[in-house]
């Protein structure tokens, strides 16, 4: 563990971050790899009418489809198809959950799967899906509540796949609790930032509401105050006025550290069992146009998993290049049982959020199988399966989007 100073240094770092942006675009030539896909397919091709009774191990030609890669000797993407673009800007914020991104990008998915790759940090859901409607981002992680109340107000955006599970919570000051995890009881008579249309503050209502706490003014009432982003709301501690407020990772962990104590973590919360955080996102016509540029994508969000299961200490290197935080902290937030960083969709699960965020009065109910996509990541699991067909990480998320998709 580092000195109380360098610590200290660190959090202000952290925080210092949060306004911040940060592009990163590593430029490589694909005009060789192009030459090599364009001999393979044309090799594949002329040998197929020969060589497809002998595909299949039974003879059969059905796993020569467009969903199947490397089944007939050929690579992901001669059977799924170039990508219709190649360079490609995410959105993300300033979170440990989407670590993925960041892992994808420093160990070379993204290049692998023919992708040139920026990363751009923003502080908002709306700066997210305001910058996916003018084309300026291609995809981004955005939290579960605001894609589904964005979508509900006729916002042209799909999800397509996942990006953390869990992952967020309340933390509160310490005159006010000597212990982690006292509940949403401690929280009665007092002041509590959150931000508005986020999944930390429809969870919060869920457990006021299932402890019978009223949202008010009073002393056996819970005053919810609202800022525009996590970042104001966290700094809104530093307020007299404001008693406790919402954190995301990693903020518990940087809260902590300053002598805060968390009200709860929702992984800990029955109620709030596998609750769908951020989502990965982007426009419909998006999804629509470039399919296989979308499926390559997820491949290496899917690759990166697999590093994050396999290299604990490299994936906590890679999360500190866009999350300047002690690598303690990254550890704890990532590895500490708080959260699940997957790219499954987890359809199932977003699907109760909506219904409990309808409940609440979040929304309008709507219908949301237009703007859920779920083709996409499983004809990109489907082909690294097909050339890792033994891997058992790969086997875990295939089962897991069988029982949630």
């Amino acid at each position: 563990m580092k000195n109380n100073k360098i610590r200290f240094a660190s959090i202000l770092a952290a925080l210092a971050l949060l306004t911040g942006c940060n592009g990163l675009n590593n430029t490589s030539s694909s005009s060789s790899k192009k030459a090599a896909t364009t001999e393979s397919a044309q090799t594949t091709e002329a040998s197929a009418s020969e060589d497809e009774k002998d595909c299949c191990k039974d003879g059969s030609t059905d796993c020569c489809t467009e969903t199947a890669a490397d089944c007939c000797g050929d690579d992901a993407e001669t059977v799924l198809g170039e990508p219709e673009k190649s360079d490609i800007n995410i959105g993300y914020l300033n979170s440990t959950a989407h670590l993925l991104a960041f892992v994808a990008k420093e160990e070379g998915y993204f290049e692998e799967e023919g992708l040139d790759v920026t990363l751009t940090q923003l502080s908002s859901a709306s700066e997210l899906v305001n910058g996916l409607e003018a084309d300026k981002l291609d995809a981004a992680f955005i939290g579960s509540v605001p894609t589904l109340t964005f979508q509900s107000q006729g916002h042209d955006i799909s999800i397509f796949g996942g990006a953390m599970t869990n992952g967020h919570g309340y933390v509160i000051k310490s005159e006010y609790a000597d212990k982690d995890e006292l509940g949403v009881e401690i929280l009665k008579g007092r002041n509590v930032a959150s931000v508005k249309n986020s999944v930390q503050d429809a969870e919060l209502q869920i457990l006021l509401k299932n402890a019978g706490i009223k949202i008010g003014e009073g002393d056996d009432e819970v005053n919810i105050v609202y800022f525009d982003s996590q970042k104001d709301a966290y700094a809104a501690l530093m307020n007299k006025s404001i008693d406790a407020a919402s954190v995301y990772s990693p903020y518990a962990s940087l809260a902590k550290s300053q002598g805060y104590k968390v009200v709860y973590y929702c992984a800990h919360e029955k109620a709030l069992e596998n609750q769908p955080c951020c989502r990965q996102v982007a426009t419909t016509s998006a999804l629509s146009n470039n399919p296989n540029t979308y499926i390559a994508l997820e491949r290496a969000f899917i690759k990166a998993y697999r590093f994050t299961q396999t290299d604990h200490d490299a994936t906590v290197k890679d999360v500190k290049k866009y999350i300047d935080i002690d690598e303690d902290f990254i550890e704890t937030e990532v590895y500490g049982g708080y959260s699940v960083s997957s790219p499954d969709p987890d359809k199932k699960g977003t699907l109760t959020l909506k219904d409990t965020i309808v409940e609440l009065g979040y929304t309008e109910d709507y219908d949301i199988e237009p703007h859920y996509n779920t083709d996409i990541y499983k004809k990109a699991l489907d082909s690294i399966l097909s050339e890792n067909s033994s891997d058992d990480v790969y086997k875990s998320l295939k089962e897991h989007f069988d029982d949630y998709e």
